[in-house]
């Protein structure tokens, strides 16, 4: 093919979680374009020392490093590429493998460098053609190249997208130290003064501060004024032991400085804290341990959809055509002017640095600015102050379907954000069941303390289906207990029996109340919501267990057929598909049938018969009713012969439990704060509406329930449109399976 395109991918700067998924999907979507594609090794050195640090790439390039951490292709540091006769050397090797597109995973400085040489690309080959070193032809041929950004850094400090590839990863590390150390901090009554990374960019250290529960936290964003921060820090921490707290935690950035500049360090805090305070303090610097390990779920499907997306944009662009940064907007892949994106990103530092800290601030984004609003919140030891002329609201929290990771983050948030405001709380003992019977509990501050780190729900929750009777007791409770307002964090029974009631406030007074659903269910099948809480942690958990099942399946040249949950949504299956690198997943949106089994049976024999290790096939719990896992196991089995051996896993309700990950907390207390204030205004205001919250194409809004039946399958408990689908199934098929003929 005459024009057909031809593209490098490099990883530069430092290592990221994630830069090995980003790296696989570029190869593997470019091997579907049928374009040629280049993997440089060891960053900007390896493109000007060319030979063997520029190799091309075929399908089985992107094999097994999906689940490793760190980069695959190298990354170092390049004082050549620095001057402009190591850039020319680096255009040449790229112009003789006829590459005109490139594909930078790397932070500022690397996408920076990456500009550099496109803006002197003309130059140099005017230079490589005088001096003989490339003919007429080529020089005419590659008079440009067009350069796509992928942000590999784990301080998520770039502008033009929410998250970096590595972000999630490295939070994951800080929250499971955090919360390892909180354990031993309460068993002496300590302090601990965490470090972590973030350099100029107080991300790390704020959302690690809202997922763990932190007392103080430092940002170079908001630094405190000097003689201040020392008494302000004090007090606060002194405030929370008096109030039964055990443990102390002060979360720093490691860029953290007072209004004139002064850096903060971990020691300044460490001596204030025992000097002023008698406090047993310890410091941990947690340090490249947040870099290292086994990228997140997040970090390898959304960093796949971000590849892809980037091989996507070349196929459209023109080497003439200015560089794209591509981004993440919420669940939705955005693209951005570059090189926009890096000035703003250097522009922010240079504010921190003159001080403006308001313009910083703003710069970085309005879920930045509202975290840390909510973070202040939290950090207090008792409620503000209500104003006395307003009127004091009993606000009801109670769950309702089963139970999914953050649920308690979601549950705390509300009851502290409703405290801070001045009204009363009321916790609801077992879900509806608790409404009916009238189990309520009014709850303090400190009656939730520990809640933002636990798995399952400390309220308790069940799947209670609303009767004829129920109603009646229901309305009796709301009318005794004179509640105002009611927030049902749950998944689909909870959202069901809301709606049940909004039906028949007609015959019940006492449902003319505002109400709001916040979803909550690793099923991830509530309308209104592209992300339910308790999701993420389910995906970390399946992607945790099948990296060791395909550990063992290497070993052994075996196939594993894998059964995950989700009911009729298959959310979890493509997802956790997408980010183990099944090669087939069921689902119930699609069906299976024999001929659809035949087909993957005649893929593992050849694929095993030509030295294939691994097979790995992921199915929906419900995906077919006949053809069970226990049924494909055994058919696979039994037509594999000597081949391969076939085993089962089911992996149950280990997917319900452990730990909220740091992706479900942010959500749970983003979404907690947002119905919670909702509720008060609307009750304030003197409406009554009952509606389900969510995200949705990078915004957050409130869905009238009345719009439940047109938005739900019934039958089936999902959405009539699931995102995903449409978003991620494409992309687990180019992942999954090698065109034709393709190179391996």
């Amino acid at each position: 093919m005459a024009n057909k395109k031809s593209i490098a991918v490099l990883t530069s700067g430092g290592d990221a979680q994630g830069m090995n998924p980003a790296v696989r999907a570029v190869v593997r979507a470019a091997v579907h374009k049928d374009f040629d594609v280049y993997t440089i090794y060891e960053g900007y050195k390896g493109m000007i020392l060319g030979g063997d640090y520029i190799r091309k790439a075929g399908w089985s390039a992107g094999g097994g490093i999906l689940q490793k951490g760190g980069t695959s292709i190298g990354s170092a540091r390049s004082d050549a590429f620095r001057t402009k006769e190591g850039r020319r050397q680096a255009v040449q090797n790229l112009i003789s493998r006829g590459i005109d597109a490139l594909v930078v995973i790397g932070g500022d400085g690397s996408l920076t460098g990456a500009n550099v040489l496109r803006q002197e690309w003309t130059e140099h080959t005017d230079a490589l053609l005088e001096e003989g070193k490339i003919d007429h032809a080529f020089a005419e041929k590659y008079r440009s190249i067009f350069i796509a950004g992928l942000v590999g850094s784990i301080d998520n400090d770039m502008c033009g997208t929410d998250m970096t590839i590595g972000a999630d990863s490295a939070l994951f590390r800080i929250t499971e130290a955090v919360d390892a150390i909180i354990s031993t901090a309460a068993s002496h009554q300590r302090t601990f003064v965490i470090k972590v990374m973030g350099r100029n960019c107080g991300y790390l250290a704020l959302m690690a501060g809202l997922s763990c529960g932190a007392d103080w936290v430092f940002i170079p964003e908001d630094p405190p004024k000097p003689g201040e921060w020392e008494e302000n820090m004090c007090a606060l921490l002194k405030a929370g032991r008096d109030s039964g707290r055990r443990d102390s935690i002060v979360i720093l950035a490691e860029g953290a400085q007072d209004t004139e500049g002064n850096p903060i360090g971990s020691s300044d805090v460490q001596k204030v804290l025992e000097e002023r305070l008698g406090e047993d303090t310890r410091v941990t610097i947690l340090g490249h341990v947040q870099r290292g390990g086994a990228p997140s779920a997040y970090d390898r499907y959304m960093t796949t959809l971000l590849g892809c997306t980037a091989v996507e944009k070349i196929a459209s662009s023109s080497p003439d055509d200015e560089p794209l940064l591509i981004g993440v907007q919420e669940n939705d892949v955005i693209t951005a002017p570059l090189m926009k994106c890096v000035a703003d990103t250097q522009l922010i530092r240079e504010l921190i640095k003159s001080g403006d800290y308001d313009k910083a601030m703003e710069l970085r984004g309005v879920g930045f600015t509202e975290a840390y609003e909510t973070l202040k919140v939290m950090l207090r030891t008792l409620p503000s102050t209500a104003a006395a002329d307003q009127k004091q609201l009993r606000i009801a929290v109670l769950h309702g379907g089963g139970p999914a990771a953050g649920m308690n983050t979601a549950a705390l948030t509300a009851v502290r954000i409703g405290l801070d405001h001045g009204h009363v709380m009321l916790g609801v003992s077992d879900g509806f069941r608790g409404l009916i019977e009238g189990k309520f509990k009014e709850m303090d501050w400190m009656s939730v303390g520990g809640w933002v780190n636990i798995g399952g729900a400390e309220l308790g929750t069940n799947r209670k289906e609303l009767t004829g009777t129920d109603y009646y007791a229901i309305a009796r409770t709301i009318e005794e207990h004179k509640i105002d307002a009611i927030l049902m964090i749950g998944g689909w029974s909870g959202y069901q029996a809301i709606y049940n009631m909004y039906q028949k406030r007609k015959d019940f007074h006492a449902f003319n109340i505002p109400m709001v659903c916040l979803p909550a269910t690793i099923n991830n099948n509530l309308p209104g919501s592209e992300r339910s809480i308790g999701s993420d942690t389910a995906l970390n958990n399946i992607v945790q267990v099948v990296d060791k099942i395909k550990q063992s399946a290497v070993a052994s040249k075996r196939c594993f057929v894998v059964e995950v949950m989700g009911r009729h949504c298959g959310f979890l299956a493509l997802v956790s598909g997408i980010a183990t690198g099944a090669e087939r997943v069921y689902l119930h949106e699609e069906g299976v049938k024999l001929i659809d089994l035949q087909k993957d049976l005649d893929h593992l024999v050849e694929g095993f018969s030509k030295g294939k290790r691994l097979g790995l096939m992921i199915r929906n719990e419900r995906a077919n009713s006949l053809y069970s896992t226990t049924f494909m196991a055994a058919l696979f089995e039994e037509e594999g012969g000597d081949l391969f051996d076939v085993r089962q896993a089911i992996l149950g309700h280990l997917q319900q439990g452990g730990d909220p990950s740091p992706f479900d907390r942010i959500l749970a207390i983003r979404l907690a704060r947002l119905c919670t204030e909702h509720l008060i205004t609307e009750c304030l205001e003197g409406r009554k509406p009952v509606s389900f919250i969510g995200l949705q194409k990078g915004k957050v809004d409130f869905v009238d329930m009345a719009r439940w039946p047109e938005l739900v399958d019934a039958e089936f408990q999902r959405p009539v449109k699931q995102w995903w689908m449409t978003n991620l199934r494409h992309i687990a098929r180019i992942m999954a399976e090698a065109p034709e003929g393709a190179e391996y």
